[in-house]
């Protein structure tokens, strides 16, 4: 995966085997059952085998029947059995009581124990979900659109981002991005301050801006700056760290994606950074969040995402969205 760099170290390796196949060179990939949501290698390899017909490739899984009741003994031990085909050396008794014991999530079952392709239990979005959102451009943002906008900052961390939702139909797409590479050859790292300033000023003169919501911390002078240059009846602080204002704002937009509310272009980064949140529960609702803290898989988008949406529907509720009328002439 990316988050990893495996995705770098397996192009490494593919290049030098493709270089020198003709004396003999053979790449083996063995792998469990991968996680739609991560982009993996193995994700890329059956869909070149088994979608794209890619040839050269020899793909070979064994899978249990999807779905099975966890429940059920003699259907699990049945999908084990299936799944592990010959390797006469596997403990079936083991890995039943492994998938049966109630400390195992049926993600983890399905995965690693029954090699289905499966999403983690605590995705927030899947991937079928965030798909079915996709726009596939025949009515592209344009500038002058009325849009909101959702901003996440940090300066030395994971991510700053800047995600546009258009008024009129939920929209979103990427108005900037700033994302820490991890790189040890760039320890000092920070974000590019200016062009950040840049991009706002940017998305102020090329779209209506009717609403941006932005998360105040380390960015607090600047929301500030920018409510006086653009006018602070559009520039409002939203603190993502107050559970149940953000709660909800969560809630609207996994909604709006649930029924179809919402759009997406299809940007690469929104897309991973949505498919990498997981889910938190406190004591409000849900929230989401990284699957663990110290984790490359950021999302900080995706919750630009939800302040642009939440910024969309107070921009709606206080009137701002101009409908274009058609023009109707009579004769």
């Amino acid at each position: 995966m990316d988050s990893n760099q495996g995705t770098y170290v397996w192009e490494t390796l593919d290049r030098n085997v493709q270089k020198t196949s003709g004396a003999g060179s053979r790449l083996i990939e063995t792998t469990n059952a991968f996680n739609p949501s991560e982009a993996s290698i193995a994700q890329r390899t059956y869909e070149a085998a088994m979608e794209l017909g890619a040839p050269g490739i020899l793909y070979d899984c064994r899978e249990a029947v999807r779905d099975i009741d966890l429940k059920d003994e003699a259907a699990v031990r049945a999908g084990v059995v299936e799944a592990y085909g010959d390797s006469h050396w596997v403990d079936v008794d083991g890995i039943v009581a492994a998938v049966m014991d109630p400390r195992t999530s049926a993600a983890v079952a399905y995965r690693f124990y029954l090699n289905n392709i499966q999403e983690n239990a605590d995705g927030w979005l899947t991937k079928a979900e965030w798909d079915a959102c996709f726009d596939d451009g025949d009515d592209p943002i344009q500038p002058g659109d009325q849009i909101a906008i959702g901003f996440d900052g940090s300066l030395r961390g994971d991510s700053t981002g800047l995600v546009g939702a258009r008024l009129r139909d939920g929209k979103l797409f990427l108005l900037g991005l700033w994302e820490n590479p991890r790189d040890p050859k760039q320890p000092d790292w920070e974000v590019d301050v200016l062009a950040v300033e840049a991009a706002v000023k940017k998305a102020f003169e090329s779209y209506r801006v009717e609403w941006f919501y932005g998360d105040p911390p380390y960015w607090q002078e600047a929301l500030g700056r920018w409510a006086i240059k653009y006018g602070d009846d559009r520039v409002y602080e939203f603190w993502t760290n107050k559970p149940t204002r953000m709660v909800q704002a969560t809630e609207r937009l996994h909604s709006a994606v649930a029924v179809g509310d919402v759009k997406h272009d299809g940007n690469l980064d929104l897309t991973r950074h949505v498919l990498n949140a997981v889910t938190r529960e406190v004591p409000q609702g849900i929230l989401i969040t990284k699957e663990s803290p110290r984790s490359r898989k950021v999302i900080d988008l995706a919750v630009c995402a939800i302040l642009a949406i939440e910024a969309r529907a107070d921009a709606i509720a206080d009137g701002r969205m101009q409908l274009k009328r058609r023009r109707v002439v009579g004769f």
